[in-house]
């Protein structure tokens, strides 16, 4: 596996190897591996304490790298259920934390049966999801873009409002954008690394390619400690998912918006909703353009906003209609 920053010790060998083939066969972020790790240790930890060998009240301190193959082999369905009432009720996760556990047994329980082989029936073949609420993505205005674009000031302006620039006209994810490379860069074509270590083309517009071409004018040349890297720190390093964050927060708040309702992925969401609103894009396209694996993940995007809605009421024949 990549390097990890956290304790693997405590989990079964099954588990450690499942996180390996997560991280180095299935391409997954490191992110995703990290929490598929505590998803699994909390599991495990849960699923001692249910067969009495361990106390719910030392819970964070149970090990669980002793848990063998004929412990797996007698986990059921209800163990499932039962440690999903629990990571709700006790543990007051929401629905969104409990479908991502569901997500991580389901995933290492099929990698125990189909490559492992320590289990001939997948138990988790039949846990379903809890339902996840519905929810609008949190975007700017055309006008609040603008106001944010125009607010952009600083050391580091050329850089920044490239940036920014780059978020709002192509929905890159954070981690795309800071891993962009100086020759990742042709032309109007920017090659990114999405999800999953897959390769996607974004073709840039006159305003994406104007602003690269102003920051490298003023890009550091000299003393490099990543030469490759696009943007670049102040100490002339590839630039952290934390700074631009905390770059993104300050413009925010230079242009009078509300710095805790957005973020650089509320930058995606901007992107999206303003190709699809404004320019009209095909839900497809913009499916491509975000680096989507399913088009359903898109849909969020088609949104129509409370003003639609009022004038689509008020287009109603029968709004002027008043009783004599």
């Amino acid at each position: 596996m990549a390097k990890s920053v956290f304790k693997e010790d405590d989990l079964p060998r099954s588990a450690k190897s499942f996180l390996s083939y997560m991280s180095n066969i299935k391409g997954k972020s490191d992110k995703t591996v990290h929490e598929y790790y505590y998803d699994l240790r909390t599991f495990f930890r849960f699923m001692k304490c249910s067969r009495g060998l361990a106390d719910f009240d030392k819970f964070d301190e149970i090990d669980c790298s002793d848990i063998d193959d004929a412990f797996l082999r007698g986990i059921t369905l209800d163990d499932m259920y039962e440690f999903l009432t629990y990571t709700n009720r006790l543990r007051d996760n929401n629905a969104n934390s409990r479908a991502r556990k569901v997500s991580c047994l389901k995933s290492y329980f099929n990698y125990l049966s189909t490559k492992a082989g320590v289990l001939e029936v997948n138990v988790t073949k039949e846990l379903e999801s809890p339902k996840l609420p519905a929810r609008l993505p949190t975007y700017l205005t055309l006008d609040e873009s603008k106001c944010l674009l125009e607010a952009v000031d600083g050391e580091f302006k050329a850089r920044d409002y490239c940036i920014i620039l780059l978020f709002l006209n192509c929905g890159m994810r954070l981690s795309e954008l800071v891993g962009i490379n100086t020759n990742d860069i042709s032309g109007d074509k920017l090659t990114v690394i999405g999800k999953g270590n897959k390769q996607r083309t974004i073709y840039l517009n006159s305003s994406c390619v104007e602003a690269i071409n102003e920051y490298l004018k003023v890009r550091p040349k000299d003393n490099l400690k990543d030469r490759n890297a696009l943007f670049l720190s102040k100490q002339k390093s590839r630039i952290s998912n934390n700074m631009v964050y905390k770059m993104v927060q300050k413009n925010l708040l230079r242009a009078g918006l509300d710095p805790s309702r957005y973020s650089p992925h509320k930058l995606r969401h901007t992107a999206a909703t303003l190709m699809y609103k404004h320019g009209n894009v095909d839900v497809r396209a913009l499916q491509e353009i975000l680096g989507h694996e399913q088009l359903s993940t898109t849909q969020i995007y088609t949104h129509v906003d409370e003003e639609e809605l009022r004038d689509a009421i008020e287009r109603n024949p029968l709004a002027d209609f008043k009783k004599d």
